[in-house]
């Protein structure tokens, strides 16, 4: 088993602009970007850097001038072969000129995303865009019972979307089931951008626990896949619902075989008699006191039903002072249903 610190890395490098309470309002928030989004393609000798109200800004086409973040200046750089830090140094007026008299000239254009009267990205014309809403519909759509984790130690919400990228991390809290007799919950994280600053990608895990920081703990089967921009970038979220349709898929069967295990385990009986019951507990590794305590919960309650001895012998074990001590006695009361398994 892994611990997975995907979400934990997100939640240290975000900003709380960036966290969204729930899948919805970050869907409405993809689904503006995409709206109010234009590309815009022109040849980076016909980019025109100029300065208005005292800020670098640039003109593309016949639109006008237009701001750029962070993000879109270190491209802008990148694209002209100018050391970002070095024009960060100069006034609006010459970085402008600098950039002016090193941007390129190519037969090829440029793709310049702008929203609102801000640059986001500019590429090159190997770059497929991907929208956000498009993934987030896909997740809506195959991961219907999933929500965020709860809140971190900062507020964190495991849901992210900034200038950059966007992260998404939820699970299905009405998910949790036995795997090897010990209890795991289904999750995923996805992940995209529309600027280029990261691949496209969703990773699916079933997880024991989700600290405060985030970190996801003693994950098993996880299944990853990653893929860049590329014009077959379309192709790739239809790669990412199938992994998603088989975490659902594996969790719709488990959470049935599980239903039918408990079902059993409520009709079949342990033993007969309070002494009987002892003894079977005693080969399963209950000790004698703990078996003791839980067969004096129920007796005269009805019959000694496996169900009923796993729920009590786990209800003695939370009063035992020791975490190891407890988790090992849960996992011997749960092991009593493999009794009634197959």
């Amino acid at each position: 088993m892994a611990n997975l610190k995907r979400a934990h890395d997100e939640l240290f490098r975000r900003s709380p602009d960036e966290f969204f309470p729930d899948i919805g309002t970050l869907f409405e928030y993809c689904a503006r970007e995409r709206k109010e989004a234009t590309d815009r393609w022109q040849l980076p000798q016909t980019l025109e850097p100029c300065v208005e109200e005292g800020s670098l800004r640039l003109k593309v086409g016949t639109d006008g001038a237009f701001l750029m973040n962070d993000w879109s200046f270190s491209q802008l750089c990148r694209l002209a072969e100018v050391a970002k830090d070095t024009l960060n140094r100069l006034s609006p007026e010459t970085a402008a000129r600098a950039l002016t008299e090193t941007l390129p000239s190519r037969a090829r254009p440029t793709q310049v995303l702008t929203g609102g009267d801000l640059v986001r990205s500019i590429q090159g014309t190997n770059y497929t865009r991907l929208w956000n809403v498009d993934l987030l519909s896909m997740v809506r759509e195959f991961a219907v019972d999933f929500g965020p984790p709860p809140k971190a130690f900062n507020g964190g919400t495991g849901l992210y979307a900034g200038e950059q990228d966007l992260f998404v991390f939820l699970t299905d809290a009405g998910g949790w089931t036995e795997i090897k007799g010990e209890a795991f919950a289904p999750g995923f994280f996805v992940w995209n951008s529309e600027v280029g600053r990261r691949s496209l990608g969703i990773s699916t895990s079933w997880f024991q626990q989700i600290c405060q920081n985030h970190i996801v703990w003693d994950a098993t089967e996880v299944v990853e896949f990653t893929a860049k921009h590329t014009s077959r970038v379309a192709e790739s979220l239809s790669e990412m619902r199938r992994v998603l349709e088989g975490l659902v898929e594996r969790r719709d069967s488990r959470r049935e075989s599980f239903a039918r295990v408990i079902a059993r385990a409520m009709e079949e009986k342990l033993g007969n008699d309070a002494k009987e019951v002892l003894k079977t507990l005693g080969r399963h590794g209950i000790p004698q006191g703990i078996g003791r305590q839980a067969v004096n919960l129920i007796e005269g309650k009805g019959r000694f039903t496996i169900y009923a001895l796993v729920d009590a012998v786990t209800r003695v074990a939370r009063e035992i002072p020791n975490a190891g001590d407890r988790t090992e006695l849960d996992q011997k009361a749960s092991g009593l249903l493999t009794l009634v398994e197959g």
